[in-house]
């Protein structure tokens, strides 16, 4: 076994699978470029750090569950006007998450509530939290499953893992008592444990009626909006914008 050969089974041995499989080249840009012994070890050693990083950051895209990619550049301020940029990127310093506060975005269908909540979420993954993203239909069959479907359990355990949860889309489908109570106790685990971004096409007071519940909802509010920061998302549907525009052609 040459010189190499054996520094490649060190490598593996230490589970540095980066530089295992860039040593060669490693070694060919070290000769041809003349750089120290320090410098050749930097450039490994940072090329490995670099790899798992990358792979971490795809773990976590993949464990957060999105249903679509869209960052805040694709979003459309011009047609939204309601919120501005500046808002926005003033939030892409995650500080928030660090204080586990909560933002909630309140709107009709279509005016970008979701859109925001996955752009400011895919940036918290790229920062190096765990996130996750559940829309409120699927949360409740899930809280429901929990004592019975493995499946269930170990998404549950993962969201309340997360340094952001994301629940999207509460108010299109009613809950009934037993269910907001469920949610209810969701909500109190993670409140001031983990920061919320929380989308609904309804307004706080059309919440009690949704969830069949004053007194739940009323405790259900009082810790969602506690540390939060409310954006009421105005005008008309971008989608249907679009649709119009398209059908006119």
């Amino acid at each position: 076994m040459n010189k190499a050969e054996e520094t490649r089974t060190y490598l593996r041995s230490l589970n540095l699978s980066w530089c295992r499989d860039n040593l060669d080249q490693t070694l060919q840009t070290a000769s041809s470029t003349d750089i120290s012994y320090l410098d050749f070890l930097n450039r490994l050693l940072q090329g490995e750090i670099n790899y798992r990083e990358k792979r971490s950051e795809e773990r976590r895209m993949k464990m957060a569950g999105f249903p679509f990619v869209k960052s805040i550049d694709e979003f459309d301020f011009a047609f939204q006007r309601s919120i501005t940029r500046k808002q926005v990127n003033q939030l892409l310093d995650m500080q928030w998450i660090e204080k586990f506060y909560n933002l909630i975005f309140l709107g009709p269908p279509g005016v970008g509530k979701t859109h925001l909540a996955v752009a400011i979420g895919l940036e918290a993954v790229k920062k190096g939290y765990k996130v996750s993203f559940v829309n409120m239909d699927d949360l409740i069959k899930h809280l429901k499953l929990e004592t019975t479907s493995t499946r269930s359990r170990q998404r549950m355990k993962r969201i309340m893992a997360s340094d952001l949860v994301v629940i999207d889309e509460i108010g299109f489908v009613p809950i009934t008592r037993q269910e907001a109570n469920l949610f209810f106790q969701l909500i109190s685990s993670l409140y001031e444990q983990t920061a919320l971004i929380i989308t609904s096409n309804k307004g706080f007071e059309d919440w009690a009626e949704l969830m069949g519940d004053p007194v739940i909802t009323t405790a259900i509010l009082d810790r969602i909006a506690h540390h939060s920061e409310i954006f009421n998302l105005t005008g008309d549907s971008y989608r249907l914008k679009h649709r119009d525009s398209i059908l006119r052609l």
